[in-house]
């Protein structure tokens, strides 16, 4: 059990008392700083006060803002891969809307993104760190009135941001750095609505934590998943591409094949222990966001709403990444702080996701998207938050498209329930996938073809397809290839 006292469960049926939280909920005041933190790769389940976690993982930062606000405990990416992800924030969309479907391009002109609308209502906006919508550009993105992004990746240390138009090369580390700019906006914005969009670098790969973390978890016991061995138990009944991946740029086999591969990805303890190590440094950044808020007395009138951009494998399946539709890729984490607002220790239970932050941020700022601007598939969770219980999704959609540049990961689309969930692989002779997460949460044992759950597949496929079909979600865009390809694959040993 987490340590909260309270579970918000979002499934509510009774229309009457939906519209009379809805209307307790109209009644609060919105709060008049927001702060939207955005991590890359920080899986779900990485945060001290999870059980899961590791015991020697240290972040009472997010520990506090758990404890004294909510921890939706089932928040979910539509597509993971960075750009996408970070369109879908933006958007409230899926990827098949949006259009941003890699890595590798800019957003499409006519896309329309939420701080947009908070500027229309006099709110000040700021964007801090990386953007990553187009390798190439750094140049400041409409919606915000105060800019400081850097191409790309971007750099861990000395990283060259640009501020509204000028570049600046900054001495430190990455971490440290975006959250000097985001608090000097900030300390100019006293006393102003603002909303401030604080998007890191870490923990994303190479995982390069501050140099005063470095060596913190030398000591730390390493952790390798039961299904990260390369056994016939784990990858019986598995889709093909599965053990195929491990030998490629993001499989374990491709990084522990010896010193004479040239192999530049570090061993896998070392992995791990960078990784911790990259956000325990995220969680020091928030502590000096959440200083910063108990030194201006602004606790009653600021949001705080932090999440990852996707997940990440640390051993799972042979894996080290994301894109795919499992547990550690899609699953990430997301908690929500508001003093006065959002009641403390609670627990959202319900299936939320990345296209649901643009309408939840606009919810609680009390505006709204123009009747002109494109529809958004996701929904305010800001109800929930509130302790307001409100009639719920029963199902999260996943969709990927394959990669010229990562091709080892095929065209994904995954309907998930609280306890199912169906993967369909597209464009490749292999099987799909079918997964009791009750008694099965790591995704060890294939049920597709197994005839005591055929009813139930034929059901999850069905309502994947209709759902991609409601949406528009079936046909698939094939662009010129862009980028390096990265296509290497070790030899089985």
């Amino acid at each position: 059990m987490e340590r909260h006292a309270r579970t918000l469960t979002p499934f509510f049926p009774a229309l009457t008392l939906a519209i009379l939280a809805l209307a307790s909920h109209a009644a609060t005041p919105p709060p008049k700083n927001i702060i939207f933190i955005l991590s890359d790769d920080h899986r779900w389940d990485w945060l001290g006060f999870m059980p899961e976690a590791p015991d020697f993982l240290e972040t009472p930062n997010l520990d506090r803002l758990a404890r004294e606000g909510a921890h939706l405990r089932n928040a979910f990416v539509s597509t993971s891969l960075c750009s996408p992800s970070r369109a879908s924030i933006l958007t409230g969309q899926y990827m098949h809307h949006h259009g941003v479907v890699d890595n590798q391009r800019p957003e499409p002109s006519a896309i329309r993104f939420f701080p947009e609308y908070l500027q229309a209502r006099g709110i000040e906006t700021a964007f801090v760190g990386k953007w990553h919508m187009g390798h190439d550009s750094d140049e400041p993105r409409k919606g915000f009135g105060h800019w400081a992004g850097f191409r790309g990746q971007g750099d861990y240390a000395d990283p060259t941001v640009n501020i509204n138009g000028a570049r600046r090369q900054f001495k430190g580390y990455s971490t440290d750095v975006l959250t000097d700019i985001a608090l000097d906006w900030l300390r100019a914005r006293a006393g102003k609505p603002a909303f401030l969009y604080l998007s890191f670098k870490a923990p994303h790969f190479p995982f390069e934590p501050a140099p005063r973390h470095r060596g913190r978890y030398d000591r730390a016991p390493v952790r390798r998943p039961p299904t990260m061995a390369n056994t016939e138990d784990n990858y019986e009944g598995q889709p093909r591409w599965m053990r195929e991946r491990r030998y490629g740029i993001h499989g374990v086999d491709h990084m522990e094949t010896g010193p004479f591969d040239n192999d530049p990805v570090p061993s896998f303890d070392d992995l791990f222990r960078r990784y911790s190590e990259a956000v325990h440094g995220i969680d020091e950044n928030v502590g000096r966001i959440l200083k910063h808020i108990d030194g201006a007395d602004a606790g009653h009138s600021t949001l705080i709403l932090y999440m990852g951009d996707n997940g990440f494998a640390l051993g799972e399946h042979g894996f080290y990444d994301k894109r795919d539709a499992y547990e550690t890729s899609i699953r990430v984490p997301m908690i929500a702080w508001a003093p006065g607002r959002i009641p403390p220790a609670g627990v959202v239970t319900g299936l939320v996701q990345n296209i649901d932050v643009a309408p939840t941020i606009l919810d609680a700022a009390g505006a709204a998207s123009p009747t002109d601007s494109p529809a958004m598939d996701g929904r305010s969770f800001w109800p929930l938050l509130q302790g307001h219980p409100i009639p719920w999704r029963d199902h999260i959609l996943y969709e990927y498209y394959w990669e010229w540049n990562f091709p080892a990961t095929p065209t994904t689309f995954a309907i998930r329930t609280d306890r199912w969930k169906y993967i369909h692989h597209h464009g490749i002779w292999d099987r799909d996938a079918c997964y009791d997460l009750q008694t099965d949460p790591s995704e060890r044992h294939n049920l597709v073809a197994i005839p005591h759950y055929q009813s139930q597949v034929a059901s999850l496929r069905a309502r994947l397809f209709d759902a991609l079909e409601a949406s528009g979600g079936l046909t698939l865009p094939i662009f010129r290839p862009a980028g390096e390809p990265i296509h290497d694959r070790k030899l089985p040993r």
